[in-house]
């Protein structure tokens, strides 16, 4: 019988598939595999039919990574879950239900629900910045990897052509604005790139490229502290990126990046990783909010709202000790396990448990085989910080086969040039 024709008894959606949401349905698969498919229905509504491992995305951009070695189908992940396809067009929390669009004309279907995870993640946010929206890359999905791959190698082409040679500086500039884990690994990644590829361009030498970071803060990765800040940056520099401290991008105005402190810098394309905001479902909705962000109880419960639960990006989730949990990927998918974990003890009438958990530690890749990490408290750098990076994130890839997939390409970029092949326009990619 279809999906929409059946009345199960108990109906939960999860509404969102990144981490969180992916982490809560793969949960909730394991409960139903031991309670047994009748206890309840569930059903996970998601934008793609895969399940996108996002802090692999800079290295598909920089062609390290084949672009189907990071993604996984979901119907091969989920097998008692059932997967709706489609966008998401409205919430409704008071009759409970949601109303979702999909196929080719986007005509509408209203999913009712017992029980719903709000796991909606967070959108790129441009400020309202002049030309910043219409004229930057983003790195936050499969289609931005692909554009920004697209667009290195575009503009190394355009640059080589004879009758570019008066535009060969601005076409091989870029600016990455953002000097957090996105930014950085982004810009390491992409200068290993572009520099690898000018020996496959006669006419163009390292002279004519320019690598920018601009961070508002006096060094670029925060998060892991001074000195591996300083470290990373030291390193990036000694490889020819100009980092830029204490400004922002106040805008791009004909090809130009014009910055709070009054510089300006002239180049063809601006990679954004300088700021996000929840997603904009969650205004219309009658929940308490914070910043946008829906609050929650340390069970994920929505105080006040039986049956809404919410995590990830989109909440504020207490950390036990008067403060909230971080919006990263490590955080969400525990979350999500233990979100499904409280929508099945609920439906089961079991008791909850609440969230505890405290970062394990931080890495970034910063190209050229070198990473910083903070793993526990112990301070790593260099090769051994890059090689714990892509340890720990195989472990988390899900399914063997995504993981040999990743392994063998690592393997083979270890022998072979970068494939320089151009897959699309270059063009910015807005959903």
């Amino acid at each position: 019988m279809p999906l929409l024709d059946r009345t199960p008894t108990l109906r939960v959606l999860i509404l969102g598939g990144g981490f969180g949401g992916i982490y809560a349905a793969l949960e909730l698969e394991k409960i139903l595999a031991r309670e047994g498919s009748g206890a309840f229905e569930v059903t996970l509504v998601t934008r793609d039919n895969f399940f996108l491992f996002t802090p692999m995305l800079h290295e598909v951009a920089a062609s390290d990574l084949e672009l189907s070695t990071i993604v996984n189908p979901l119907r091969k992940l989920l097998g008692r879950v059932n997967t709706f396809v489609g966008t998401i067009e409205a919430i409704d929390v008071a009759t409970r239900r949601v109303t979702v669009s999909h196929g080719v004309d986007r005509h509408t279907h209203d999913l009712p629900y017992d029980h719903v995870v709000l796991a909606l993640g967070s959108r790129t946010n441009f400020y309202g910045l002049p030309g910043v929206e219409e004229c930057a890359l983003t790195v936050k999905s499969l289609g931005d990897a692909v554009a920004l791959r697209s667009r290195l190698i575009t503009h190394l082409e355009e640059a080589s052509s004879e009758c570019a040679a008066g535009e060969r500086h601005p076409l091989l500039s870029f600016v990455v604005a953002g000097g957090g884990f996105a930014g950085v690994e982004t810009l390491g990644a992409i200068n290993d790139f572009v520099r690898e590829a000018l020996r496959f361009y006669p006419t163009l030498s390292e002279d004519h490229l320019r690598m920018v970071l601009v961070t508002p803060d006096p060094l670029i990765l925060p998060e892991l502290g001074p000195e591996l800040g300083a470290y990373a940056q030291r390193k990036l520099a000694a490889r020819g990126v100009e980092i830029i401290t204490g400004a922002k991008v106040r805008g791009v105005r004909d090809g130009v990046v014009e910055l709070t402190d009054g510089r300006t810098i002239r180049a063809s394309t601006l990679i954004w990783t300088a700021g996000t905001s929840p997603n904009p479902l969650l205004t219309a909705l009658p929940l308490p909010t914070r910043n946008g962000r829906v609050l929650v109880d340390d069970s994920f419960a929505v105080p006040g709202w039986p049956g809404v639960w919410a995590l990830g990006d989109c909440a504020f989730v207490p950390d036990g000790r008067g403060g909230f949990n971080p919006p990263t990927a490590q955080h969400a998918l525990r979350q999500g396990r233990i979100a499904a974990q409280n929508v099945a003890a609920t439906l089961l009438g079991r008791p909850k448990k609440a969230f505890r958990f405290r970062t394990l530690g931080q890495l970034a890749a910063i190209g050229h085989r070198t990473g910083v990490a903070n793993i526990l408290g112990v301070k790593f750098s260099g090769f051994v910080a890059w090689w714990l990076w892509r340890t720990i994130y195989l472990s988390k890839l899900p399914r063997l086969e995504k993981k040999l997939r990743v392994a063998l390409d690592w393997t083979l970029d270890l022998c072979f040039a970068k494939d320089f092949a151009c897959l699309t326009d270059g063009r910015p990619l807005r959903s």
